[in-house]
């Protein structure tokens, strides 16, 4: 075992520990049918020193190396990397999302309910040919001055703040394509919260038939009428155009109401056909709208859609709060891809940045479980623990109490703007392969 994981696992919670034991890792290589020999880079070595990799800010295999008093190369780490099944992977990451889980059940809820932040972002690659085929780059930049781009979608927990499930998918996909596959684990009773992006029919069909909540920003082309006892469009006809694609059922006040959306006739582009034509003719939901009055706010006015009928369980002011804390995936995102650096991967093959996203979420459900246990013991809330320093914490080499982690100070309502201060090196921009610029050099003559 490497020396310095040693400290990281006692350090742990005992049931985080424990999926990470020797014993666990090699169970799950026999579950992938990997078989393997007695060797300096066995798998629980390599899967070690893997998390080790990452939490030093996926740091180059020339530095792993010298994590120890090790004799191998880095050759020698990266074969060991790709003789790991991804099967192995996703097994141990399927016992942290149920240890994740486990924690939340006495955890604190909103209104009874567990809620789950959706949210999807990008992240890039080296321009190797394997990852082009398959993730694609933006279209506006030419063949060999770019580099592929994968969405990436997350499900993360409001009150821990830990990744549950995530996936990749190429760039040209809709995000709504691994929305249904993340949420398979979620309980009836569970809420479901996200953007826009997340509002659709289909989707609040897919959670009502499972017996789950959601509660979304409306899209910005449906049409919303507080009317009373407004006419409305069955499927949204063209011939009466303005009017909105509900009919109208009951008014809980001048902005909140309860109507049923009609089920569009041509389903999203994400789901198969068999599976659109299965989902119910209409479902009931309700709208609310109401005003950000915090001044700097970009967005002045908001419109929620809800599967929580209720108005005196779910009142709207507690629903516009809820909202406002949707803010928090965005914090959780950007931890992953700023603070642990997880915005552009390394590996040159999909197999293996498959397993570097893998190996991305067990070390931020390590670090989130530093900063829960440290929150519990300064009696503050986990997402005001500095994330970056319980990185340090974890893989430092002194003995520390968790009560000494920094505290950040709670700035609700803090508006900043979305600027950089640090300039950038002037160079120009790369809008021709490398290969033509090197012809355009002048040639020097020794």
């Amino acid at each position: 075992m490497p020396p310095r994981i040693i400290p990281i696992l006692a350090r742990l919670r005992q049931d985080l520990a424990a999926v990470l034991s020797r014993e666990t890792i090699e169970e799950a290589c026999r579950q992938s049918n990997h078989s393997w020999r007695r060797r300096l880079l066995d798998p629980a070595a390599t899967v070690y020193l893997f998390l080790l990799q990452v939490l030093h800010g996926n740091t180059a295999c020339q530095h792993v190396v010298h994590f120890g008093n090790w004799s191998f190369t880095d050759s020698a780490y990266c074969q060991a990397r790709k003789r790991l099944p991804l099967a192995v992977f996703h097994s141990l990451l399927e016992k942290i999302a149920a240890t994740s889980r486990a924690a939340t059940e006495g955890g604190s809820r909103w209104l009874e309910h567990r809620v789950w932040l959706v949210d999807g972002s990008s992240f890039s690659m080296p321009d190797a040919p394997e990852l082009q085929g398959h993730f694609g780059q933006p279209g506006n930049q030419r063949k060999g001055c770019g580099f592929p781009v994968a969405k990436w979608l997350a499900l993360f927990d409001l009150t821990t703040g830990m990744l549950l499930r995530s996936a990749a998918a190429p760039l040209r996909s809709h995000e709504m394509s691994r929305a249904a596959a993340i949420s398979q684990e979620l309980e009836p009773g569970d809420l479901v919260l996200g953007d826009r992006g997340f509002c659709s029919y289909a989707h609040l069909a897919l959670l009502a038939g499972r017996e789950l909540h959601g509660v979304f920003r409306i899209h910005q082309k449906q049409i919303v009428d507080f009317t009373s006892g407004r006419p409305g469009t069955r499927g949204g006809s063209k011939d009466v155009p303005g009017l909105p694609r509900s009919r109208w059922v009951l008014a809980h006040g001048d902005s909140d109401q309860v109507v049923v959306w009609f089920k569009p006739k041509k389903g999203p582009s994400w789901m198969p056909r068999e599976e659109y034509e299965a989902l119910p003719d209409e479902i009931t939901v309700r709208e609310l709208r109401y005003r950000v009055e915090v001044p700097g706010y970009r967005v002045r006015e908001i419109t929620l859609v809800t599967t929580l009928h209720d108005a005196v369980a779910y009142p709207a002011e507690a629903l516009a709060e809820l909202y406002f804390r949707r803010w928090q995936v965005e914090i959780n995102i950007r931890h992953l891809k700023i603070s642990m650096q997880m915005d552009v991967l390394c590996c040159e093959t999909v197999d293996g940045v498959l397993k570097e996203l893998a190996v991305f979420t067990l070390a931020y459900n390590l670090v989130r479980s530093v900063m829960g246990e440290s929150a519990r013991l300064q009696g503050v809330d986990p997402d005001r623990i500095g994330l970056v320093d319980a990185v340090r914490w974890l893989i430092g080499t002194e003995e520390g109490d968790l009560s000494v982690l920094v505290v950040n100070p709670s700035r609700r309502g803090r508006v900043e703007p979305r600027v950089k201060k640090r300039r950038a090196k002037q160079y120009m921009l790369m809008k021709n392969p490398r290969s033509e610029l090197r012809k355009s050099l002048p040639k020097k003559h020794f």
